[in-house]
């Protein structure tokens, strides 16, 4: 079980909260969980103690604290999931790449009176896949994993300022990432010496949540061990 704590935003004074799971032996890395549209639902928060479990500091930031904090919503339901995509149509993924900075220089320096950790990763999915692209190409963070992240294809321009590992998970059936977009992210990163892509025939976005209707339990359960095993490889 985690717990709240406030993180200082960068060039703003102001503050924003993130759940931060901690594990209960040695830390061997901490990782940033990067939401959906939906907030640190409880699907993110177990994502953070399913991570804390396998021994690494994990935290997940209000990416909407601007405008709607500590907002959380059920994509299964229709009005929660329209709220979502509201909020999505005002929200500045430029924005949310700072507040991944100013999470990266909080865990650096010992957040939640816990020890500084000096190694991080990210995992982000739909939108905050999307920011664990821009992190990857904007930031040093030590490695990336993008679960359906939406619009990559249109920023496939920064692709050659990711300097350090990205992995991105593409399910072939995405409704929000069409076979355009998935076919112009092959042929800008399949190419690239620090980014891996694995597609998932037939799945759609959304297939890798910890809970609901959308979760696909073969294509989550595969995807997710790659991102374990590569989070071993380069954050261990």
């Amino acid at each position: 079980m985690g717990e709240s704590v406030k993180i200082s935003a960068l060039d703003e004074d102001a503050l924003f909260d993130a759940y931060l799971a901690v594990p209960t032996g040695e830390t061997i890395a901490a990782i940033i969980v990067i939401p959906e549209i939906f907030g640190v639902n409880p699907g993110i928060r177990q994502k953070c103690d399913k991570l804390a479990a396998d021994g690494y500091l994990a935290i997940a930031p209000d990416l909407f604290w601007r405008f709607a904090p500590g907002v959380q919503l059920n994509p299964d339901v229709e009005a929660e999931l329209q709220e979502a995509f509201g909020y999505f149509g005002q929200y500045d993924p430029n924005d949310g790449v700072k507040d991944i900075e100013a999470v990266i220089h909080a865990v650096r320096s010992g957040v939640g009176g816990q020890a500084p950790v000096q190694k991080v990763g990210c995992v982000g999915y739909c939108l905050g896949g999307r920011l664990a692209y821009m992190a990857a190409a904007r930031t040093d963070i030590s490695a990336s994993v993008g679960y359906y992240g939406v619009m990559i294809d249109q920023m496939l321009n920064e692709a050659h300022a990711i300097a350090n590992p990205l992995m991105l998970h593409i399910p072939t059936a995405d409704h929000l990432v069409g076979p355009e977009a998935q076919a112009a992210i092959h042929s800008g990163l399949d190419g690239h010496p620090k980014v891996t892509l694995h597609d998932y025939p037939g799945l759609d976005h959304g297939f890798a949540t910890e809970m609901g209707d959308r979760r696909d339990d073969a294509g989550a359960t595969l995807a997710d061990a790659r991102t374990t095993a590569f989070f071993t490889e380069h954050l261990g």
